[in-house]
């Protein structure tokens, strides 16, 4: 009799568990395919918005990584570019809650465009059809603090006088610059998303018409390595929480 009862109790956590797993599975495969949904640029900032304010509330989706991998093996459709910075804090499919499949992502020190960069958002725009280019700066950046202070290291030197522009700009608007201050090193993280954005624009005729025609929407983002928050640039080149 007690082994009956066992067995039973065994068989019905079993099925239990087995039922709990596959509906898990079934809901983070239809939560993969309505985040590949969106179709137009507004759309997929806002799919970023929303991603973000999940990551930001702990509400991230049951990402089935295995499905995905199966899903996209033959393929891939991300619906946006992403320029980041090498920073490790910033993994940027997790904080707009995104999985594999969804973004393209291109990262290096200062988030800064060079001719490899560009070549990669019109692969991913005119080639792939991913229909936004997002530009995401952040907060207390030791690249942009290294440009702040002029530092000079190998490679890294030529990196960081692509962000000079930026520094002189804030500097001559910005009374007693303190490049040991961060709140003086955020402005320029903002000011050299916004000067990278207008030379994609200048730079890539490709990714340029296709802004024009609608097909492509260039924005600039900034990240909040203290909250997790991201905060987008609107068409004025200002920064618009995103809520």
């Amino acid at each position: 009799m007690v082994k009956a009862v066992v067995l039973t109790l065994a068989v019905t956590l079993a099925f239990n568990a087995y039922t709990s797993n596959a509906i898990a599975k079934e809901s983070s495969k239809k939560q993969v395919s309505k985040s590949m949904a969106p179709e137009t640029p507004e759309q997929e900032l806002q799919a970023l918005k929303d991603g973000n304010m999940r990551f930001v509330a702990g509400n991230l989706r049951n990402h089935d990584y295995r499905h995905q991998i199966d899903k996209t093996k033959d393929g891939q459709k991300p619906y946006a570019v992403i320029l980041s910075c090498l920073d490790s804090r910033i993994p940027v499919e997790v904080v707009f809650d995104q999985g594999i499949g969804e973004l393209f992502v291109a990262r290096v020190a200062g988030n800064i465009e060079n001719n490899d960069i560009l070549g990669s958002m019109e692969f991913g725009t005119a080639a792939m059809g991913a229909k936004l280019v997002v530009v995401m700066g952040h907060t207390k950046c030791g690249a942009i603090k290294g440009a702040c202070n002029n530092v000079k290291l190998g490679h890294l030197t030529a990196l960081l006088d692509k962000i000079q522009p930026a520094v002189r700009q804030v500097k001559n608007s910005t009374t007693g610059f303190n490049p040991e201050s961060y709140d003086h090193v955020d402005l320029v993280s903002e000011e050299n998303v916004k000067q990278t954005v207008a030379r994609i624009r200048k730079n890539s005729e490709i990714i340029r018409k296709l802004e024009e025609q609608g097909k492509v929407r260039i924005v600039g983002a900034m990240y909040d390595i203290s909250t997790g928050n991201v905060k987008f640039m609107d068409a004025a080149s200002k920064l618009a929480d995103i809520y």
